[in-house]
């Protein structure tokens, strides 16, 4: 039979090619849409945003000039403190300085109202704990990361938040640092993450902010203390030795390293003595406490991040 002595049929067989041709048209303009996207990822400086729990959520992100969209490179969350943001704890850390030197991806999420939340309420506050889980799997769409080397540090509320992570996302992330930071009272019975965790805890034993000795645990938002909370990890990590680690002065830095855990993890103690409520090494504009950390000789990023480069998921 001819089709063009058959006007149905003639019709059908157009509407088929028309068809397949706008489908082919679309799925070519998304994969487009797609391969734009990624090429916006340019070294240096950038900022990105997702919706998550029904907010808009933003992050300041830093790419090394050495980065290949064809090569996965290690990332670093970085969480600020009560009122700061992911702007202003990149410039306390200098994390970018390091993520240049030494090739790793470095992002600083915002906390809402420049607060973090660890679960939310009737209040509809959000959850930032699954928000750090929705903004890895985001950053993993947008850029090439290694799934195995993400890890997570905090300063403050930031580092409390970090203490959270380290409970309930153990198998995205694969190391952790907390900063002037500690364990929540509340937190701490129902913290139990299937694999070993790899924790780094740098307190100054004269933090009035997060008390070394902790809080009274009947008070709203209270913390263990210091030495509860490093037990509870060395506890978890079924840790069987320990050792003073002779790359920090006694009388400055206090450095406990508990080896032989499980999993070749590690829970390392750093107490600053006489330390307060700061990043020790980082920027600051109060003189006296450049001074101090001058005289301390401790750099809490480098510290970090040679730490994080032990470890693997």
């Amino acid at each position: 039979m001819n089709i063009y002595h058959n006007p149905q049929l003639f019709k059908k067989l157009i509407i088929f090619i028309l068809t397949i041709t706008l489908v082919t048209a679309c799925n070519s303009i998304q994969a487009e849409q797609r391969g734009t996207a990624k090429e916006k990822i340019v070294s240096g400086d950038n900022y990105g945003e997702l919706h998550d729990q029904g907010k808009l959520r933003t992050y300041y992100f830093y790419i090394p000039k050495s980065y290949n969209p064809d090569r996965p490179m290690p990332l670093v969350l970085v969480f600020h403190g009560d009122n700061g943001s992911g702007q202003s704890i990149s410039n306390v850390t200098r994390f970018n300085e390091l993520a240049e030197k030494k090739g790793f991806i470095v992002v600083y999420p915002d906390g809402i109202d420049q607060k973090w939340s660890l679960r939310g309420n009737a209040q509809k506050r959000v959850d930032d704990v699954l928000f750090v889980s929705a903004l890895i799997e985001h950053l993993q769409q947008q850029i090439n990361i290694n799934s195995h080397k993400v890890y997570a540090a905090g300063f403050s509320r930031g580092g409390i938040l970090t203490q959270a992570l380290a409970c309930k996302l153990a198998d995205k992330i694969g190391g952790f640092a907390s900063v002037a930071g500690s364990l929540p009272v509340r937190l701490k019975p129902n913290c139990q993450p299937q694999t070993p965790i790899s924790m780094l805890m740098i307190n100054g034993t004269n933090d009035r902010d997060v008390l070394y000795e902790g809080d009274d645990h009947t008070q709203r938002g209270a913390l263990v203390s210091i030495s509860n909370m490093v037990d509870f990890w060395r506890s978890h990590d079924q840790c069987t030795s320990s050792k003073e680690s002779p790359q920090f002065s006694k009388d400055q830095v206090k450095a406990s390293l508990y080896t032989g855990c499980s999993g070749n993890s590690e829970v390392w103690q750093l107490a600053v003595v006489n330390g307060g409520h700061f990043w020790p090494g980082g920027y600051s504009t109060d003189e006296n406490l450049n001074k101090f950390n001058t005289k301390l000789g401790l750099n809490a990023s480098e510290t970090i991040w040679n730490f994080f480069q032990r470890q693997s998921q």
